[in-house]
């Protein structure tokens, strides 16, 4: 990396932008996942409803919150996504996972620092190790979540305002029904900051992959239904 290029990544890195994914993706991290450790401590009094209906009410919140600001990925595989779609510029993708990424460990660790290492930190991992059934199904939860982001939250067709109530629904929906199974993570720095910080790295590598070919996917049976995305706004500046 050139001197230039770092300079500019820097830039880029705390620029408002990035910092708001960062902090959003704290949040949901947090909110999320300490969730499922307070269930444990608690003898299931979150329940595996409530925890599925944390994760969709904070993705609805931080999207009302943030979205004018960074757009709400809080994602990689979703900031992927609007890359390859071209509603996203290059130069902010490292950016923006690096800064999702640090939210997500900064999490962790003071969910670790505060209530001690249970329940494997809110840590995905495939249901008896069938790790296959586990890249499969959270492929195909990540196209489901990308394709309602991108009709409801980018189609200027779409019904103005229900973007966030849509997207945090389709996240509860996906934990509470696959969540058991997979961990439903759908992001895979979700799933890095519990691994990180807890050293559980078994099957890692599927919340990473899996998610991003989801969204892909999703990206180009989105492009066709609207005609190359020539129904839609672009814009990505």
């Amino acid at each position: 990396m050139t001197t230039m290029s770092r300079s500019n990544f820097r830039q880029n890195l705390f620029a408002p932008d990035a910092i708001a994914e960062g902090i959003g993706t704290f949040v949901l991290v947090f909110a999320g996942t300490g969730a499922v450790m307070v269930n444990q401590i608690s003898g299931g009094a979150v329940t595996h409803l409530g925890i599925s209906f944390v994760f969709g009410a904070v993705v609805a919140a931080l999207i009302y919150t943030l979205g004018h600001i960074s757009g709400a990925h809080f994602n990689p595989a979703v900031t992927l996504a609007f890359w390859v779609s071209g509603f996203f510029p290059r130069k902010k993708v490292f950016a923006y996972i690096a800064a999702q990424s640090f939210g997500a460990v900064a999490a962790s660790g003071l969910l670790r620092l505060s209530l001690g290492f249970v329940a494997n930190l809110g840590a995905t991992l495939p249901l008896n190790g069938h790790w296959l059934q586990s890249c499969l199904l959270e492929t195909i939860l990540t196209f489901i979540l990308m394709f309602v982001i991108l009709g409801s939250g980018l189609d200027r067709r779409a019904p103005i305002g229900f973007a966030g109530l849509a997207i945090g629904l389709t996240v509860a929906l996906e934990a509470a029904f696959m969540g058991p199974i997979t961990g439903a993570s759908m992001n895979p720095v979700r799933s890095f900051g519990p691994a990180l910080v807890g050293g559980i790295w078994q099957h890692h590598w599927l919340y990473w992959v899996a998610p991003i070919l989801g969204a892909q996917f999703a990206v180009v049976v989105y492009r066709y239904l609207s005609n190359n995305f020539q129904d839609v706004i672009r814009d990505i500046e």
